[in-house]
């Protein structure tokens, strides 16, 4: 059998072919490369009302859908982003992350909604600025309660920190931010929120006690108690991205819980997303 061989004038055009296919692939395809050329910054909340004002601010808007989960993509104060619902809960929150991280690569992520107060002299539409956050149901449960234990990478193997913590320069610029930013005034007496860094509880329930509250407060150090923030966390932590939780108080987390949520849950989800306007014009 003889050897094949092309002509060089043959080799030659197939290559010229190739390299014009490549140039039109990059003109007119941009979002396959644009995902890996810009800096994104990622922005995820549990339920609509906390990612509201976010996507009615959100200029240059468009929706994807990864697994059947909603993402939107576009511009915020001038500043790339990707915005998703979670959903609520731990494994909602991680999964809705993990599909956002793995599609996207963001440079950074925030967490922004509601929570329960539980600090000293907290009340509705304060905000909560995340220096960490911690599972407040992972661990041994034994008759004296809980007993925390730490999450475990399972790609290394090694402990996460029980108390997981927030990316140190964003914590910083939201608190330098933060009191430039426009906040609902609440209740009659037009309460302007106050605005704290401490911890973030998470964990699957909604709490509507105030022994629990009592318990959170003594054990956990906690100021604020929700259902995401701390798998959030973990799943950026472990993938070493910059994360920051941020929560505004909805109700105390109380007996009264139940009815507090509903009456300030709009205002306290605004006062965190507009909290995040602000950051994104300085970051």
């Amino acid at each position: 059998m003889s050897n094949f061989s092309l002509k060089p004038s043959f080799r030659a055009s197939i290559r010229t072919i190739f390299i014009n296919t490549l140039i039109l692939l990059c003109f007119f395809s941009p979002k396959v490369f644009s995902q890996k050329t810009k800096t994104i910054t990622a922005i995820v909340g549990a339920f609509n009302a906390e990612i509201q004002l976010l996507e009615d601010s959100l200029k240059n808007k468009e929706e994807h859908r990864v697994k059947g989960v909603r993402f939107l993509t576009g511009e915020l104060s001038g500043k790339s982003v990707v915005i998703a619902l979670t959903g609520v809960g731990k494994v909602n929150a991680a999964m809705t992350t993990t599909l956002l991280l793995m599609n996207w690569q963001p440079e950074r992520l925030i967490f922004t909604g509601i929570a329960g107060g539980i600090a000293n002299g907290i009340a509705p539409g304060d905000i909560v600025i995340a220096k960490s956050c911690v599972h407040h149901d992972f661990g041994r449960l034994q008759n004296e309660g809980i007993t925390l234990r730490a999450t475990r990478n399972p790609a290394t193997l090694q402990l996460n920190p029980i108390y997981i913590p927030s990316d140190s320069i964003l914590v910083g610029i939201a608190q330098q931010t933060a009191p430039k930013c426009t906040y609902r005034a609440v209740g009659k007496n037009n309460r302007m929120p106050q605005i704290l860094t401490g911890i973030i509880a998470t964990g699957d329930v909604f709490v509507n006690s105030q022994s629990k509250v009592d318990e959170l407060r003594k054990n956990l150090k906690a100021d604020a108690i929700e259902m995401e923030g701390a798998a959030v966390a973990q799943v950026c932590y472990q993938m070493q991205l910059p994360c920051l939780v941020l929560r505004s108080i909805s109700d105390n987390a109380n007996g009264d819980a139940h009815q507090d949520m509903p009456n300030f849950e709009k205002i306290a989800a605004y006062n965190s997303a507009s909290l995040v306007l602000g950051l994104l014009k300085v970051l």
